[in-house]
């Protein structure tokens, strides 16, 4: 299965346990990255926000300049074109997300290694480390000849990896429970539910 699909089975495999996760959309996580997640900060003149958001905007820059990614681009990109999050339980504003293989590669394990210790991560840092380092030999080379904005031609991975980081940091960052994520490597979303089962059905209770 590919990414959509592995989360949509993940989706349905919860809702047969009367969990409902829904997709939703947020201003501050779009084609902008960073760059759009301190400007929406900004606006919205919340004082809690201050902190969160700056540590995060801190090591998202970090991260973006360790993929090469190209900030002007950033800048120049569309605010309203926002990136999909398409599982999330509304009742607790608990968004998860559910990887296959492709999001385990050198470049995301780059990345991870930015996070700093106190990062509020819902997963297990240590464990999504390792796994990019058995499958990057595999994952680095998918889709390497297309081109990803900001990151020029065959950067597709590397996207991933930072949009995967702009996930992890900017949910908690901008008020949200930890995000949850779940890894699928074998790509049945299904399976992978009923290994988390426990603490997804938690969130009933929440």
């Amino acid at each position: 299965m590919v990414s959509g699909e592995v989360e949509s089975a993940f989706a349905q495999a919860a809702a047969e346990d009367g969990i409902v996760l829904g997709s939703e959309s947020f201003d501050w996580l779009c084609e902008q990255g960073h760059v759009g997640l301190e400007r929406v900060a900004k606006a919205r003149r919340d004082p809690t926000l201050v902190a969160p958001v700056s540590a995060a905007l801190e090591v998202l820059a970090a991260v973006f300049a360790s993929l090469k990614g190209d900030v002007s681009v950033l800048c120049a990109a569309r605010e309203n074109l926002l990136l999909p999050v398409d599982l999330v339980h509304r009742p607790t504003g608990t968004v998860i997300s559910v990887d296959d293989s492709s999001h385990f590669t050198s470049w995301r394990l780059a990345a991870l290694e930015l996070y700093p210790a106190d990062a509020a991560l819902g997963f297990d840092l240590d464990e999504h480390k390792d796994l990019c380092r058995v499958w990057c030999a595999r994952t680095d080379d998918l889709d390497r000849g297309l081109a990803a904005k900001g990151f020029g031609l065959g950067g597709v991975q590397r996207e991933r990896a930072y949009h995967d980081a702009l996930r992890d940091l900017a949910v908690p960052a901008m008020g949200h429970p930890p995000l949850v994520r779940i890894a699928a490597v074998d790509g049945d979303g299904a399976a992978a539910y009923r290994r988390h089962r426990a603490s997804i059905v938690s969130l009933r209770s929440v």
